[in-house]
């Protein structure tokens, strides 16, 4: 590159005059033609258009940073330069020379932060190869000393262009600023510059190295390609004699792989080997771990059970009582000479009491429970003892009945107190011994997650624990008030006893008492109804206040899971279909009692979920499912897991209160937004009949609910796709509405003679409805998935709008065939085609 021409300096000037920016200093600016490659599918390279261009490089210093620019610069009408791109040469990752162009001049530049990788990068032709490497020198060495990388070079012999660098030395021509600001060209000698290409392709030494390397070739340093072409050909012989080495070879490598092959095998088998020998050590180890900690564990147990006895020794000595002072406290008489002895029996007892309660006990007693079975009260020595007065009463009641009264008043109170205290002790011991963690008991508040009863806690110790006191105290009542009514002397029937037959043992012994039937023929039927008021009035005395305790146990298992009252429900509804008997007729009361305590506190439940969501109802958002649609489905599932005997009827009421605040709810929140309201309805009614699908097939209270939301979802689903259709078609439907309209009123023959209905208004409205009738049915596509949450729906909601469009399309078509015979339209053939086609 000799000293810059009188062209390029002008170039240069024009260059800087049209970028206009003195901070920015030219490096070299070369004429080209620009020539952009297309790729389509079934061409690399498509058709190429040539457009005159000057590619000129630019640097601007900011600081201790350096950019560097490569701008096109176009021509304008008049022929004036005027910048056209911009790329920066931090972004240059590509420099390729076109293989199939024979000049060599053509080249691309590839970015990386071109935006669009579809398109292939501008290719640059120049007017000869000393252009094209001029170019290229140059912004190789500013990427490489300016940026700090090079980037990939394709297509260019690099030996070619260390030959041509070193062939073409020249000074290299640099704009300098002058006082009237203008661009002046000087020359400045290859010495003084930066960079050079020849420091980065070829050293010194490499040179020699490469001309030492031709003399043994007896070829120039500028036979380049003779010199290319004989080390392929050396290549190519070298290639050859490795594969017929490897050939060669091949026994040998057979031998090798054949004992890499039985070293594998060995090695595979030590492996299987040393595998099994640590599986058995392994379970050695456990074996040896859970020997130790047995050990372990009975070595404590027998030192905790050694200080267990001698603790209990210790309080046995403050519990155990003299022998002395028990005879007087349990047999002892009270006569005057032993009043000294009773006196001193009650004091030690006294102090003994004393002793062993807080703060007097140790803590660690203080705090000690008992746990034992809870069986069924022993009532067995007292029966036993009422045989002794059983004879008597008979006799009384037939001397004087009206004796009976107080004694019966007496017994009933003295038992009532008895009973009333077993039963307590019972309802408490049995909540206290059963553990059941509380559930939540809301359900279908909106407000909380929708999944927070999906690992709920299993609650059935609560129902058990309630079975286990009717199990226990039902029969123990049935047989009081039957032994009291035979006791008392009550002419009644009573329950068949023990080991007998119920009025056929009247040669023999009624019940345990050991009496006979005296006057066994006064059993009237006009005293029957008399004894039996009275019975049931002394039954009431008997029985009185122990009702008390089986609704804390009741209110209890409410407390820790409302859905219990369900299984008690069928509990009590059984127990009390069993009671059959007049002697238990308290009993029936007792649990008619306990099953409208129940119910209330079920209602109680349902009552609160349903004000919940009332409550609620003004804080959901109407957007996609609610969430007490699911959760009903889990609650219902749950609610019929607990089912059992007549507990149905309860919980269907249940179902039919849920479900109907359910749906007037979600209709009160659908119009909050008209707009959207039929696709809010829509869609909750879907996701309630997928989630009671399953239920609804085994329960019929819930079928009926599932028919009545898949009603009211095909009437949201038909109002919601006509408001689509209308929207996309509105003249087309609306024409047709007002042909219809006038069909009442005036002949079919004229009405293509009414204003706005002539056949060239028919010919318009067509024109404007169906010309794009496959976007406008995108469109409508497009309006039914907007602001759709549930997409599973999307399909069947897309079939139900084609067929409700084409069932109103054939409607049109036959208006249009009957009015307007002669005019043409779209058939709805045609329509169910493109429809099937989107």
């Amino acid at each position: 590159m000799a000293k810059s021409s009188a062209d390029d300096i002008e170039l240069r000037r024009a260059c800087v005059s049209a970028i206009d920016d003195p901070t920015q200093k030219i490096i070299i600016s070369i004429r080209v033609s620009m020539s952009r490659g297309i790729f389509t599918k079934s061409s690399k390279l498509g058709h190429q258009m040539a457009k005159p261009r000057v590619l000129a490089l630019f640097t601007q210093s900011k600081g201790h940073s350096t950019t560097a620019f490569l701008r096109v610069l176009k021509y304008s009408t008049g022929g004036v330069l005027e910048p056209a791109k911009l790329y920066k040469l931090k972004h240059l990752s590509k420099v390729e020379v076109i293989t199939n162009d024979p000049s060599g001049c053509m080249f691309t530049l590839g970015f990386d932060n071109l935006r669009s990788q579809s398109v292939a990068p501008p290719q640059w032709t120049m007017r000869s190869i000393d252009d094209r490497n001029r170019l290229l020198l140059c912004i190789l060495n500013i990427c490489r000393d300016v940026l700090g990388h090079l980037p990939k070079v394709v297509g260019i012999d690099v030996v070619e262009m260390a030959l041509w660098a070193k062939e073409n030395r020249p000074s290299v021509s640099t704009p300098r600023n002058v006082q009237d600001g203008g661009p002046v060209a000087f020359a400045v000698p290859e010495t003084e510059l930066k960079v050079n290409f020849e420091k980065e392709l070829v050293s010194q030494a490499e040179e020699e190295e490469m001309e030492a390397l031709l003399g043994s070739y007896v070829m120039g340093i500028g036979d380049a390609e003779a010199f290319s072409e004989r080390l392929k050909r050396e290549l190519q012989a070298l290639e050859a004699a490795n594969v017929h080495a490897i050939l060669e070879n091949e026994p040998l490598m057979d031998e090798v792989m054949q004992g890499l092959e039985s070293a594998t095998i060995c090695v595979e088998d030590m492996d299987e080997w040393l595998a099994t020998f640590n599986v058995k050590l392994r379970h050695m180890r456990e074996d040896i771990e859970s020997i130790e900690t047995r050990n372990n564990m009975l070595v404590m147990q027998s030192v905790n059970n050694k200080c267990v006895i001698e603790e209990l020794d210790k309080l046995l000595e403050r519990l155990c009582v003299p022998s002395e002072y028990a005879a007087s406290l349990t047999g002892g008489s009270f006569d005057e000479a032993r009043m000294l002895q009773n006196v001193e029996a009650c004091e030690w007892l006294t102090s003994a009491l004393h002793g062993i309660e807080a703060p007097n006990l140790d803590p660690a007693y203080a705090n000690m429970r008992a746990r034992g079975q809870l069986k069924r009260p022993d009532h067995a020595d007292l029966r036993y003892k009422c045989r002794t007065y059983a004879r008597l009463l008979q006799h009384l009641k037939s001397l004087d009945k009206n004796s009976l009264g107080p004694l019966r008043k007496a017994y009933c109170s003295s038992l009532n107190l008895l009973l009333r205290r077993e039963a307590r002790e019972f309802a408490n011991e049995l909540r206290a011994s059963t553990k059941a963690s509380r559930n939540p008991t809301v359900w279908l508040e909106g407000s909380t997650g929708s999944g927070q009863n999906a690992n709920a806690t299993d609650t059935s110790t609560v129902s058990d624990a309630y079975a286990k006191m009717l199990t226990i105290f039902i029969p123990l009542l049935v047989d009081e008030s039957s032994f009291f009514a035979h006791f008392m002397c009550f002419e009644v029937p009573t329950l068949v006893p023990p080991g007998g037959v119920a009025d056929g043992n009247k040669a023999g012994y009624n019940d345990d008492l050991g009496i006979m039937d005296i006057n066994e023929n006064d059993s009237k039927s006009g005293k029957t109804s008399a004894e039996l008021a009275a019975l049931n009035e002394s039954l009431q005395d008997l029985l009185n206040g122990i009702q008390e305790d089986f609704y804390a146990v009741v209110d209890w298992a409410y407390k820790i899971d409302p859905l219990r009252c369900i299984s008690m429900h069928g509990i009590t509804e059984r127990y009390l279909s069993g009671q059959k008997a007049d002697a238990a007729g308290f009993v029936r009361l007792l649990l008619g009692n306990l099953k409208s305590r129940i119910s209330v506190q079920f209602s109680r439940f349902v009552d609160e979920a349903c004000h919940e969501l009332e409550r609620n109802e003004r804080t959901i958002r109407q957007m996609g499912v609610l969430s007490y649609i699911p959760r009903f489905a889990t609650l219902a599932t749950q609610m019929e897991q607990y089912i059992s005997g007549q507990s149905r009827d309860l919980v269907d009421q249940s179902y039919t209160t849920f479900v109907g605040i359910m749906f007037v709810t979600l209709e009160k929140i659908a119009q909050t937004d008209p707009k959207y309201a039929d696709m809010f309805l829509l869609e909750n009614y879907a996701a309630f009949q997928n989630s009671l699908y399953e239920l609804a097939n085994i329960v019929p209270i819930l079928a009926k609910f599932y028919h009545q939301a898949s009603e009211a979802y095909e009437q949201a689903c038909t109002r919601h796709i006509s408001m689509i259709i209308y929207y996309q078609f509105e003249r087309l439907f609306q024409f047709a509405r007002r042909i219809e309209d006038l069909m009442f009123t005036v002949p079919p023959e004229e009405i293509p003679f009414q204003l706005g209905l002539s056949k060239m208004d028919l010919r318009k409205m067509l024109k404007s409805s169906l010309s794009g009738v496959d976007q406008s049915i995108a469109l409508m596509y497009k309006k039914l998935q907007k602001n759709l949450v549930s997409e599973e729906l999307l399909p069947s909601l897309w079939d139900k709008c084609k067929k409700e469009f084409l069932d109103m399309y054939e409607g049109f078509a036959q208006l249009v065939a009957k009015i307007y015979p002669t005019e043409n339209i779209p058939s709805v053939a045609e329509m169910r085609e493109l429809l099937a086609s989107l």
